[in-house]
């Protein structure tokens, strides 16, 4: 066998991710344990340090210090003076406290988008399609005539003189308005979204962590609108006993409390939210697994019942299903429980809404989203 031959071979071997700095395989890790623990920079080095006894994560040439000390250096943490701390004794003393920066969040952000949704290139124009062309400016490659109204710059300036020299012939050139040919262009518009999710006390029941997913969709939606469809708007709200906005740089922060699930105070906000935005295209995601089990009386107090469905709670929110629906409102619920009863109930949410309901487990969450988001922005819903 000649020497040329003997160097043709394949060299099989365990893949190594190339150019990964020790910082940037601890920084992804980090990422991942900054969103379950909520934003707790402390808690999060502490399950790290954990993570390094057991997988040995570092060397002696780069420590966990050493990665604190760079992600200090690298703006993702700072020191800030805790004065809630202090000793009390009225010297104004706090302690200090690392916290987790802007910086970081937009790339817990990102690392979401990634993870769920795979590596999604900036758009431009930042505009999405609909199914019927009109004014826009995404060619279609199809010409029409010209039309009294068309803009000047849709005219085809080569399909145009084309037209004119095939009627009119070369010698005697002459363009008159039948010569006009326009390009086709794509309508594209824009799609307000309101994200709801559901942070109730159920949300960390039974052993099983769902507040964390919920959290990464919502970081990972958040992130490809801004990114990819910079024109559109996203709001997100939080719902338990009652509901309120939360802004996208708080996403990490979300922590479950000891509420009930005040299903028809989320969607109330929701609309009002909505309400306030001239877009003609409208949608709400909920995010939920468990049963509506809240409402607030007028009079300001609430009323609770967890055991099965309350006949009073479940007509409440197939009103508000209603009357979305009268606002050309859709709303899409990601149910992320198995439970038959609750799957009938989102059923007949969902038909009384005329919108659209998944049952899902936690794996399979955001590409759900991202599927549905993209065919609703395809959607072209008329007022």
């Amino acid at each position: 066998m000649n020497d040329k031959l003997k160097k043709s071979g394949f060299i099989f071997k365990i893949y190594e991710e190339p150019n990964q700095s020790p910082f940037d395989k601890l920084f992804e890790i980090f990422k991942e344990l900054i969103t379950y623990t909520s934003g707790d920079f402390d808690e999060a080095i502490d399950w790290l340090r954990q993570l390094d006894e057991e997988y040995q994560l570092t060397t002696p040439d780069y420590t966990i210090d050493d990665f604190i000390e760079d992600l200090k250096n690298k703006g993702y943490i700072i020191e800030e003076i805790d004065f809630s701390d202090g000793d009390g004794d009225g010297d104004g003393s706090g302690k200090g406290k690392t916290v987790i920066t802007s910086k970081t969040e937009r790339a817990i952000r990102k690392q979401a988008l990634e993870h769920i949704f795979g590596k999604i290139k900036r758009s431009g124009a930042g505009n999405h399609r609909s199914k019927g062309t009109g004014i826009g400016d995404e060619h279609t490659g199809e010409f029409r005539a010209y039309q009294f109204g068309d803009a000047l710059e849709k005219v085809s300036i080569t399909e145009s003189l084309r037209n004119a020299q095939v009627n009119h012939g070369v010698g005697d050139f002459n363009l008159t308005e039948d010569d006009l040919v326009v390009e086709e262009t794509l309508h594209k518009s824009q799609m307000s979204t309101v994200l709801m999710i559901d942070i109730s006390h159920s949300m960390i029941l039974y052993g099983e962590d769902r507040i964390t997913p919920a959290k990464k969709v919502a970081m990972a939606l958040s992130e490809l609108i801004t990114t990819r469809y910079p024109k559109d708007s996203l709001e997100i709200l939080v719902f338990g006993n009652d509901a309120w906005p939360v802004k996208i740089k708080d996403l990490p922060y979300l922590k479950v409390g000891p509420f009930h699930t005040n299903t028809v105070a989320g969607l109330q906000l929701a609309m009002d939210m909505l309400r306030r935005k001239r877009n003609t295209n409208k949608q709400i995601f909920m995010i939920t697994d468990g049963k509506p089990s809240c409402l607030r009386l007028p009079d300001g107090q609430y009323y609770k019942n967890s055991n099965g469905l309350d006949p009073y709670i479940v007509n409440k929110c197939y009103a508000m299903a209603q009357q979305a629906r009268r606002l050309h409102i859709p709303i899409t619920t990601f149910m992320i429980a198995e439970d038959p009863y609750l799957m009938r109930f989102v059923r007949e949410f969902t038909q009384a809404n005329k919108g659209k309901a998944f049952y899902t487990g936690l794996k399979g969450l955001g590409e759900m989203i991202f599927e549905d988001y993209e065919n609703n922005r395809k959607r072209r819903i008329k007022g």
